[in-house]
């Protein structure tokens, strides 16, 4: 069986991407693991399908790597409003997409006939730790945390995904593997977290740096710049408009006070397209 793919990126986030509004694509887990392999199979970190949905013009399916199933992806749903628009799925320049974190919505810029920019309703940002979750009683905002013999304070702020955020001195000189992987599997974090090393530029720019559960360090993560700037607005180290530098890009991060919702505006790139034979050696 040949499927055409799509390899995409935002931010250099990279996902193989699949029109699966007439047909699905079997063994997703399994696909995801082989699909995502920079030497053996197309290279990226996960696979996203888009299906059709019931409550939304479109249904967004990720999966990590490793094959664990993602909730939601920021830069990998930029990147769906691009798909579903440059190839015609829609002529809408707004859409909403469902998600295992619910339906966000998407406004397109188009340029020339082809999406450049996609700016995302991320939703309601949280604390709660049933919500993270978080095996705590309390919120953790700055809670101290020893990580590799030295002290931190992180902050753990679900964006529709679990995220820990930590200040540091100069995310350069992060041990970013050594620190994140340690985060993942923290057992305050039952289902595992993101971790996010931000360093603070000034009131209104960061660095970060960020390991995913089931990816380990990514050139950017969407949920996580959102999850990002919003921590540093409780801490009161930025203001509601920050622009976050990712090792991949930019992206501009909007937070609504009066609405309690965060806005992420970022690109969204093809890279290239392709057929494969799957399963693989059939």
């Amino acid at each position: 069986m040949k499927r055409h793919f799509t390899k995409m990126h935002g931010c250099g986030n990279d996902y193989v991407y699949f029109d699966c509004t007439k047909e699905p694509l079997p063994d997703s887990a399994a696909a995801a693991v082989w699909m995502s392999d920079r030497h053996k199979g197309i290279g990226g970190d996960g696979i996203i399908l888009i299906k059709r949905s019931e409550t939304a013009d479109f249904y967004m399916e990720m999966y990590n790597l490793d094959g664990s199933q993602g909730r939601m992806c920021g830069n990998g749903i930029r990147c769906v409003g691009k798909f579903v628009y440059d190839k015609g799925l829609t002529d809408k320049t707004e859409i909403t997409v469902e998600t295992l974190s619910g339906i966000k919505h998407l406004s397109l810029c188009v340029s020339d006939g082809k999406v450049r920019e996609v700016t995302v309703d991320m939703g309601n940002p949280s604390v709660s730790p049933a919500v993270i979750p978080l095996a705590a009683a309390e919120p953790a905002i700055d809670r101290p945390i020893e990580l590799s013999g030295r002290k931190f304070g992180f902050t753990a702020v679900s964006m529709g995904n679990p995220h820990a955020v930590i200040p540091v001195a100069s995310t350069a000189e992060t041990p970013v593997e050594e620190l994140g992987r340690q985060m993942e599997h923290n057992p305050l974090f039952p289902e595992g977290v993101n971790t996010e090393f931000i360093e603070v530029l000034g009131r209104g720019e960061i660095n970060m740096r960020v390991w995913e559960r089931g990816s380990g360090e990514t050139m950017a993560c969407g949920t996580g710049a959102c999850a990002s700037a919003y921590a540093c607005g409780l801490l009161g180290l930025t203001d509601d408009e920050v622009l976050v530098h990712l090792l991949g890009g930019d992206l501009r991060i909007r937070y609504d006070r009066a609405e309690d919702r965060v806005y992420m505006t970022g690109p969204a790139e093809t890279v290239f397209e392709g057929e494969i034979e799957w399963p693989l050696g059939k």
